[in-house]
């Protein structure tokens, strides 16, 4: 009897312990996915416009699709490799990082670019001209699904950081939360944002009153406005983003020069306001001029990526042949 009761003690205090593991889990896991907030709002406002322009039955299963993508890129691969990263080769996340934020910037900067400059792609208009929307949503999907990989990558990254050192087993269940529960969040928000005028439509038709079908009807008006402040928004969330991650991998990698001048100088802009006002405005400073070089830096890498690495690219894959034949 008295094995029995050692053995019941055990079971408690295994209980207990694993209790509170889950709760360490679920303690890191609320903060680390708090610090990727920033990223959150670029990757909520940028996906809308992968449906831009298909049939409302299409909506759906396209973010379906997209975050199907995202969950694979960030459980099966960024989670074991920002592990084994960290544990084996740490100093070669920062480069890593900034590569992506170079990406996001030249995304940005030639999305802005085509906006002022706007110039029809040959191959969406031949999409559309034969009917082959198979054809583009399929290119819709992978060019979101690549666009999450990188933005993906700085969330896990970012998350990690927020990690303390711990059991690996914790370090990466709290990463698999942070994933899952962000890819919900995100991708749960977009596709609400993408069928709000549908639901404007079914409420128009439906409503009992004129007050419900009112609504219905301002919603139907509202979601184009929406869907064209989401889309710039993306546009500078990508530029703040990608230029935020770069001047901040040049502090760690030893050249601080444009990091500090920002920081100083959005410091010496909070001090002319008051008190209550001082973070926002310094905050307002620091992510416009991140914008900044962001977009600079990104004008700067257009010529370079479709001049000369697009074409090596295709050279090397041989996709131009494919495309000829």
């Amino acid at each position: 009897m008295s094995g029995l009761l050692a053995l019941l003690d055990d079971v408690a205090a295994i209980a207990k312990v694993a209790a509170s593991s889950v709760d360490d889990v679920a303690g890191m896991a609320a903060k680390a996915g708090s610090k990727t907030a920033g990223v959150l709002i670029d990757d909520a406002a940028v996906t809308p416009r992968y449906v831009h322009g298909f049939e409302a039955k299409r909506e759906l299963p396209i973010i379906w699709k997209i975050t199907k993508g995202s969950l694979f890129n960030k459980l099966v691969i960024l989670l074991p490799v920002a592990l084994l990263l960290n544990a084996f080769m740490p100093w070669i996340v920062t480069p890593l990082l900034m590569l992506g934020g170079a990406y996001l910037c030249f995304e940005g900067a030639e999305k802005l670019f085509h906006n002022l400059f706007p110039h029809a792609d040959r191959q969406v208009e031949m999409d559309f001209a034969v009917g082959d929307l198979a054809h583009l949503e399929e290119t819709r999907v992978r060019g979101a699904i690549k666009t999450d990989f990188i933005l993906s990558a700085e969330i896990m990254t970012i998350a990690l950081a927020a990690i303390p050192e711990g059991a690996l087993w914790m370090e990466a269940l709290t990463l698999a939360i942070v994933a899952i529960g962000i890819t919900i969040l995100v991708y749960g928000s977009v596709a609400l944002i993408v069928k709000m005028d549908d639901i404007g439509l079914y409420m128009a038709a439906t409503a009992r009153t004129g007050a419900g079908r009112a609504l219905g009807k301002g919603l139907v008006k509202f979601m184009p406005m929406l869907m064209a402040f989401l889309s710039t928004v993306g546009t500078a969330a990508m530029l703040w983003v990608g230029g935020s991650i770069i001047l901040h991998g040049m502090d760690v990698l030893g050249w601080p020069m444009l990091y500090d001048t920002i920081h100083h100088l959005a410091v010496a802009v909070g001090h002319g306001v008051g008190e209550g006002l001082r973070g926002a405005v310094e905050w307002t400073v620091t992510a416009t001029l991140d914008g900044v070089f962001g977009l600079t830096l990104g004008m700067v890498l257009i010529p370079i990526v479709t001049r000369i690495l697009a074409p090596l690219a295709r050279l090397v894959t041989g996709k131009k042949e494919a495309a000829d034949h």
